[in-house]
């Protein structure tokens, strides 16, 4: 740096250089940092999702356990749906799963848990998981007021109005075979 006799101050190219250096090195410092604030934010956005999800399945479980969510049904479909196979799958129908779950399933349950308020979001990859399986089936049962056996089963089957269709009637015999042993 140099100084003339006005007072002006005249930087020399090596003084610029290094300015500029050391505010690169700034900046890029303080990318590095945003990036880490960025991670650890959305990881913290995964956490609280995580656990969000664990806490709606802990109050699905408690609901089985609390208001003893009769088990039978479940089952009966399982069978039918898959013979308790997690691992099936029906391309013609791209059913997934042990109960058996499509896209439109899984489309159908976000949006009763987007209605109800719940931060609680299924994948379609959940449809190869007999707990969350299970979990969006109990969501669809309740939500559709499914309180009979054959409702239950009929409307898995056929849609939310499936106890109408007279195509569901040979799926409940079915289920009810296996419930009745």
């Amino acid at each position: 740096m140099v100084k003339s006799n006005d007072d002006k101050i005249y930087f020399s190219a090596t003084t610029i250089i290094l300015l500029i250096l050391v505010l690169f090195f700034v900046i890029d410092k303080a990318k590095d940092k945003i990036n880490q604030l960025q991670h650890e934010i959305d990881n913290n956005i995964f956490i609280i999702d995580s656990l969000q999800h664990e806490i709606d399945t802990l109050h699905w479980e408690q609901d089985i356990f609390y208001n003893n969510i009769d088990n039978k049904i479940i089952s009966a479909i399982m069978f039918v749906e898959s013979s308790y196979n997690n691992l099936a799958y029906n391309p013609n129908e791209d059913a997934v799963g042990c109960l058996q779950i499509r896209k439109c399933m899984v489309d159908d349950i976000n949006r009763i848990l987007k209605r109800k308020n719940s931060l609680l979001k299924f994948e379609y990859n959940d449809r190869w998981s007999r707990g969350k399986s299970i979990q969006m089936f109990e969501i669809y049962r309740k939500y559709y007021n499914l309180n009979t056996y054959e409702k239950i089963a009929r409307c898995w089957n056929g849609g939310p109005n499936g106890i109408y269709k007279p195509t569901t009637v040979s799926y409940w015999d079915k289920v009810k075979n296996k419930i009745n042993g």
